[in-house]
C-alpha cells in the first residue's frame, strides 16, 4: 500500500482528473488521504496489483480472493425503518429493520474510519432504459471493488457528464471495518444496510463483490415498482423476431448459462426491468458462476475467464504458471467471474429490447429429482409458482450452505432482494404476461434418476433443446399429459430429447420411492403457500399441487 511504502501509486498523479463537482464531502466523507475518481479499468487493475489486492492470471483476468466472504451474507442485510418507506417494506428475514439511530451510529463510524484513508469512486448508472436510468455512486475501499463496479454497472465515458454527475443513490463499501454488535445491534460484525430516506447503502465487513451488485438490485426492486416498472431477478435474451425470453431463478439454477445462447442476443444475465414499452437490463455486466465451467457447453462465458478486464473471484490458480483451474472448489463452490456485457459476442446493443416477453421461464433446481424437465403453466399456475419460487440453494451461494443443496422456497425467485410484498411483483407479472400473451414454463435444471447423492444433474444439452423448442414454438405442436399432482402440462415428446427424459419417474429404479418423494414435495409446496394464501384469490390457491391421497 502506498501509505506504508511512501511510494506514489500508478494513478496518483491523475487521480482527480475525472472528479465529479459533486464531491464526497456531500456524503459526509472528509479528511481523506486521497480520492481516486472514475479510473478506467486498466488503471484500476494497476492500482489493485500495486496494492497487492490480486494477481494477473493467464489471459489477463485479475484474480482476487475475498477471505471468509465467499458468498452473500443474506442474514446480515438490514433496511432502516423510517417513515418514508416503512409501510412499503416486506419485513422478513431478508429485510431486517434497523433503527435510524443505529444507522446514524454506524454511518458516523464509517465516516471516522475512512479519515486518513484512500478511496476509489465510480460514478455509474443503473438501468439501460434512459427513461428509468438512475445515476449512482460506488465508493470503495479497494481498487478491485471499483473495478467490479465498472464491470457490473453502466459506465460513463463523457468527461463533462462525469464532472456533472450527481448520484441519486450512493453505496459505500468498507470491507476492512467491522460493525459493533453492542452499538448497532447487528447479528454479527458484518452488515449490509440500506437507508431509502438518505439514499445511502453501507456494505461493512464483507469483501464479496456480490454484495455491491445485489444491494443496488435491492434498491431498484424498491424504486421501480413505484414507477409502474416490474423489477425482476431474471436473465433475458431476444431472438431475431424480437421474441424476448425471461429466465427467472436463484443463483446456480442456470440463468446466466441458459440465457447466453449463441442463437439469441443477450439483454442481460441477472437483473431487469419490464416497463410499458421495453425489457431492459439494470446492469452493464455479468456475474457468472464459473465452477466446472465447460468450454464446450458454455463457450461464451468460458472465454471471458481468459480475458483482460474480467475479475475472477476465489478461483484456484497455479502461482508459477498463472493457469487457473475452474474445476477446483478448494476455496469455494461459488467461484465467480465478473465481466462487461460486451464480452459476450451476441449482445443486444443498448441492454434493452423495445418488445415484450413471449416466453417466461421459471428455473428450478429440483434436488429431489422428481419434477419434469419442462412443464407448461396456465395463468393461475404461473402466479402460484412465481410466488412459491421453489428451488434448491446450491452450495456456496450463501454463507453457511454445505455441499448438499438446500430445499428452499424463495418468493419471486429472489426473496432476498425483494423489498415489497411478493404479491406486488406477482400481480404485476400476471398483468403484463396476460396483456402481451406471454407463455410461462417451469424448467427443472436439477437432478434426474433420484435425489441429490443418488441421481445426476440433468444434461444441459437436454435443457437447451427443451428451451429452444419452447422458444421456437415447436412445443405448441406436440401432445401433453396432465401431471397427476401438480396439474401442469408436460410434453410427451420434444425434438432432439429422448422421450423418457420427459417423464422423470422412468429414470428411478424404484417407482414407489419416486412417488413418495414427489408427494413429499407437493406437501412442502402446500405448507409454504399457507403464508400467502390469505391474500390470494381462490383460483390461485387451487392452482397448487394436491397430495397422492387426494387422487383416490
Amino acid at each position: 500500500m502506498s501509505k506504508y511504502l511512501k511510494l506514489p501509486s500508478p494513478a496518483q498523479a491523475h487521480c482527480e482528473e475525472l472528479k465529479s463537482d459533486y464531491g464526497v464531502e456531500n456524503h459526509g466523507l472528509v479528511y481523506l488521504k486521497r480520492q481516486y475518481w472514475n479510473l478506467p479499468t486498466s488503471a484500476l487493475i494497476e492500482e489493485a496489483i500495486f496494492r497487492n489486492e490480486g494477481h494477473l492470471v493467464n489471459g489477463g483476468p485479475l484474480l482476487v480472493y475475498t477471505g471468509k466472504w465467499t458468498a452473500r451474507a443474506a442474514a446480515d442485510k438490514y433496511i432502516v425503518k423510517e417513515p418514508t418507506s416503512e409501510d412499503n417494506i416486506w419485513w422478513n428475514e431478508y429485510s431486517r429493520p434497523m433503527t435510524q439511530d443505529a444507522f446514524d451510529q454506524l454511518f458516523n463510524r464509517v465516516q471516522a474510519y475512512l479519515q486518513g484513508e484512500e478511496i476509489f469512486i465510480q460514478d455509474v448508472h443503473v438501468g439501460a432504459d434512459p427513461e428509468f436510468r438512475m445515476p449512482i455512486r460506488i465508493i470503495a475501499e479497494k481498487a478491485w471493488q471499483a473495478h467490479f463496479a465498472r464491470n457490473q454497472f453502466i459506465t460513463i465515458d463523457n468527461r463533462n457528464e462525469l464532472h456533472n454527475h450527481v448520484p441519486e443513490f450512493t453505496l459505500i463499501a468498507v470491507p476492512s471495518m467491522r460493525t459493533d454488535e453492542r452499538v448497532e445491534g447487528t447479528r454479527t460484525e458484518t452488515a449490509i444496510v440500506i437507508n431509502f430516506a438518505r439514499r445511502i447503502c453501507l456494505v461493512v465487513n464483507s469483501q464479496y463483490g456480490g454484495e455491491i451488485k445485489k444491494s443496488i438490485f435491492t434498491v431498484m426492486n424498491y424504486l421501480l415498482p413505484l414507477k409502474g416498472v416490474l423489477s425482476m431477478h431474471c436473465s433475458a435474451n431476444v431472438g431475431k423476431n424480437k421474441d424476448v425470453a425471461l429466465f427467472f431463478g436463484l443463483s446456480g439454477t442456470g440463468k446466466t448459462t441458459l440465457s447466453a445462447d449463441p442463437t439469441r442476443d443477450l439483454i442481460g444475465d441477472d437483473e431487469h426491468g419490464w416497463s410499458n414499452h421495453s425489457v431492459f437490463n439494470l446492469e452493464g455486466g455479468c456475474y457468472a458462476k464459473v465452477i466446472r465451467l465447460s468450454s464446450e457447453h458454455e463457450p461464451e462465458i468460458y472465454a471471458t475467464t481468459r480475458r483482460f478486464g474480467t475479475i475472477l473471484e476465489n478461483v484456484v490458480y497455479d502461482p508459477a504458471t498463472r493457469l487457473i483451474d475452474l474445476d477446483d472448489e478448494a476455496v469455494t463452490e461459488n467461484t465467480r467471474a465478473t465481466y462487461p456485457l460486451d464480452f459476450i459476442p451476441n449482445l443486444s446493443h443498448g441492454g434493452m429490447a423495445e418488445a415484450h416477453p413471449k416466453n417466461i421461464i421459471f428455473l428450478t433446481c429440483d434436488a429431489q429429482g422428481v419434477l419434469p424437465p419442462i412443464a407448461r403453466l396456465d395463468r393461475d399456475q404461473a402466479i402460484y409458482h412465481f410466488i412459491s419460487g421453489y428451488t434448491s440453494k446450491i452450495a456456496g451461494t450463501e454463507i453457511g450452505l454445505g455441499i448438499e443443496p438446500k430445499i428452499t422456497f424463495s418468493a419471486c425467485f429472489g426473496a432476498p432482494f425483494m423489498v415489497h410484498h411478493p404479491f406486488r411483483y406477482a400481480e404485476m407479472l400476471a398483468e403484463k404476461s396476460e396483456a402481451h400473451g406471454a407463455q410461462c414454463w417451469l424448467v427443472n435444471t436439477g437432478w434426474v434418476g433420484g435425489k441429490f447423492g443418488v441421481g445426476k444433474r440433468i444434461s444441459i444439452r437436454h435443457t437447451r433443446n427443451l428451451l429452444n423448442a419452447a422458444l421456437d414454438g415447436k412445443l405448441d405442436q406436440v401432445e401433453y399429459r396432465k401431471d397427476k399432482l401438480f396439474g401442469f402440462e408436460v410434453p410427451l415428446n420434444c425434438p432432439d430429447v429422448p422421450e423418457d427424459v420427459l417423464d422423470p419417474s422412468t429414470s428411478w429404479g424404484n417407482k414407489d420411492e419416486y412417488w413418495k418423494n414427489y408427494d413429499a414435495l407437493a406437501a412442502r409446496y402446500i405448507e409454504n403457500f399457507k403464508k400467502f394464501s390469505d391474500g390470494c384469490p381462490e383460483n390461485v390457491r387451487k392452482a397448487g399441487p394436491i397430495r397422492l391421497s387426494q387422487l383416490h
